[in-house]
């Protein structure tokens, strides 16, 4: 997969359903759950909890999405959170999953 085809062309939030959707620049489209956003997050403190063997936050919904650069979104969820940077490829990793 190339640079070119991890480029989005439309980001969109579906709050009712708690879904992210993502359209690529090739056409493919990803369908997130915001739960899935939620337990995935890379930030220190959730990567350093998870080998801990912490639980990890279940059914946090996205109360709001901001651009980090040009090359990824940082979310803030219902339970607090706002520290996970999600660069294009790795949503678009979680995508495919």
């Amino acid at each position: 997969m190339n640079s070119a085809s991890i480029q989005p062309v439309a980001v969109t939030d579906q709050r009712a359903s708690q879904l992210l959707r993502i359209e690529w620049a090739d056409g493919a489209v990803s369908e997130l759950p915001h739960s899935l956003l939620r337990t995935h997050c890379k930030c220190a403190e959730c990567v350093a909890a998870q080998r801990a063997g912490q639980a990890v936050v279940q059914g946090s919904a996205i109360t709001g999405i901001e651009m980090v650069g040009e090359h990824a979104l940082n979310f803030k969820f219902a339970d607090g959170h706002e520290r996970g940077i999600f660069p294009w490829a790795y949503l678009r990793e979680l995508g495919v999953a």
